[in-house]
């Protein structure tokens, strides 16, 4: 069994929902990740989503844009990237740990290398926005030899009969797009989203986490009505930016745990 399906079946047992915090490589510091991540950890956080610096990030908004110019202009590469996860297991970190990145740089880094070297750092899996099922054989086909998962995605606008194809492809865990448009924190969550989870777990067994928009306890409460995990990421980069240097660490833990006080 994979570390992330472990950790969401550790989860289910326990009736808690998972907490995915996103992280910028290389934001707000070079080395910043490597400290914020043990400490999310240890405050709560189940899974971590990485972010690989691109410089057209198509899915996101104005503050993930932000942080990601900033880690480019730290020098962030994906090689980088790669020695992030790698050091993070060193410091022992132990929950599931995925790079999201935009499929240009991997294939510029090569598709074979990055899967080797993702799954020789103690990775789990890659999250690629901009490669549709269409053009994601190459990849899952690489990441399934190396033990990796390539999460998919499942939008608003995603027919059924699409789902379908998706799910029958997808491993790890579906990722719910809560929203149409880019990532950014918003005061409310779409109201037909609980239907969508509904028509989507009607498809697949796999854990259902939600993306998008997630920014406040009640949000992380209203995900775990129907969903096994929530992804909080452009609200967290938005506590980081406002926070002195010396508190983004202690800051960002107690906004994790502060998320998850209302499913505590």
């Amino acid at each position: 069994m994979s570390r992330i399906a472990e950790t969401f079946a550790r989860l289910r047992s326990e009736g808690r929902i998972a907490l995915m915090p996103y992280l910028t490589i290389g934001f707000p510091e070079r080395e910043s990740v490597l400290e914020l991540v043990p400490a999310l950890e240890a405050a709560g956080a189940s899974l971590f989503e990485l972010g690989v610096p691109f410089s057209d990030p198509l899915a996101d908004g104005t503050t993930i844009q932000r942080a990601t110019q900033r880690a480019l202009e730290n020098g962030v590469t994906m090689a980088d990237c790669l020695a992030t996860v790698a050091e993070l297991r060193a410091r022992k970190v132990r929950a599931p740990l995925l790079l999201m990145g935009y499929y240009n740089p991997l294939l510029r880094y090569g598709l074979e290398r990055a899967c080797a070297d993702l799954a020789a750092a103690g990775g789990d899996g890659w999250i690629i926005p901009d490669l549709p099922l269409e053009e994601a054989a190459d990849l899952r086909q690489l990441a399934a030899a190396h033990q990796l998962d390539l999460i998919m995605f499942v939008a608003p606008t995603t027919p059924p009969a699409r789902v379908a194809q998706i799910v029958a492809q997808a491993s790890g865990f579906l990722y719910i797009v809560s929203l149409t448009g880019v990532t950014g924190a918003r005061q409310a969550l779409a109201s037909n989203l609980a239907d969508l989870i509904a028509s989507v777990r009607r498809q697949t067994d796999l854990p259902l986490v939600v993306g998008f928009g997630i920014s406040q306890p009640a949000h992380v409460a209203d995900v775990a009505r129907f969903a096994d995990g929530a992804i909080v990421g452009s609200a967290l980069i938005d506590r980081l930016e406002r926070l002195p240097p010396a508190e983004r660490v202690t800051g960002a833990a107690a906004y994790v745990r502060e998320l998850l006080s209302a499913v505590a």
